[in-house]
C-alpha cells in the first residue's frame, strides 16, 4: 500500500529490507507478493499467522477477488487451531465481507488482516488504505449486495473502524469462552 513502512513490507514473504523507504524496493515487493499463488501464500503465512497471534501479527494479501477466500481461510484454520470451533462460520463469514468490502471499495493494492485474542474476545481486522470509513447501508430488497455491514453488526459481538496514518482499519470482535487453564 502507498505509503506504508519498511517494516510493513519487510513481513511480506520474500521481502528483505527497503533501504531509504525507496518505492522502487516497495514495488519490487509488492510485484512479488502478486506473483504468488493464493495456496502459496496461504502456505505462508498460515505458520506464521499461527505462531504470532499473540503479537497480532499482520499478513498482506493482495487486493484481489481470489484472495478474499483465502483469507477466509486463514482465519478459519486460526480459529480451529485455537479450538474456537463455536466461532468458525462467524469468522469466516465476517473476514469474508470485509475483505470484500476492501477488495470492491478502496481501490489499494494490497489489504491487511489482523486477529487478536484478548481475554473473553477475538478481534479480526481488516486494514486497508483508504481512509473512507465504511458505513451500513439499506440495501434494496432483491438486491445481491448491500448487507455486508449489517451481517457484520448483526453476528458481531461489536465493531468498529480506526482511521491510521494511511488508510484505516475495520475491525470486528466475536466473543468467546476462555478455556479453564489446569492447575
Amino acid at each position: 500500500m502507498a505509503g506504508w513502512g519498511e517494516a510493513e513490507w519487510a513481513a511480506l514473504p520474500g521481502a528483505g529490507p527497503v533501504s531509504d523507504g525507496s518505492r522502487r524496493g516497495c514495488s519490487l515487493v509488492l510485484e512479488s507478493l502478486e506473483r504468488l499463488t493464493p495456496t502459496e501464500l496461504e502456505e505462508q503465512y498460515f505458520a506464521r499467522f499461527c505462531e504470532e497471534l499473540a503479537a497480532e501479527h499482520e499478513v498482506f494479501l493482495p487486493s484481489r477477488a481470489e484472495f478474499v477466500g483465502v483469507a477466509r481461510r486463514l482465519i478459519l484454520a486460526v480459529l480451529q487451531n485455537l479450538g474456537l470451533h463455536q466461532q468458525l462460520e462467524a469468522g469466516e463469514l465476517l473476514t469474508g465481507e470485509l475483505m470484500g468490502n476492501a477488495v470492491r471499495h478502496t481501490g489499494g493494492r494490497t489489504a491487511g488482516l489482523r486477529l487478536a485474542r484478548r481475554p473473553g474476545r477475538l478481534r479480526i481486522e481488516v486494514r486497508d488504505s483508504s481512509r473512507a470509513l465504511p458505513c451500513r447501508i439499506v440495501a434494496e430488497p432483491g438486491n445481491e449486495t448491500g448487507y455486508g455491514m449489517a451481517l457484520v453488526d448483526a453476528l458481531s459481538e461489536r465493531w468498529g473502524a480506526d482511521l491510521l496514518p494511511r488508510g484505516k482499519g475495520v475491525w470486528f470482535e466475536l466473543k468467546v469462552r476462555e478455556r479453564a487453564l489446569p492447575l
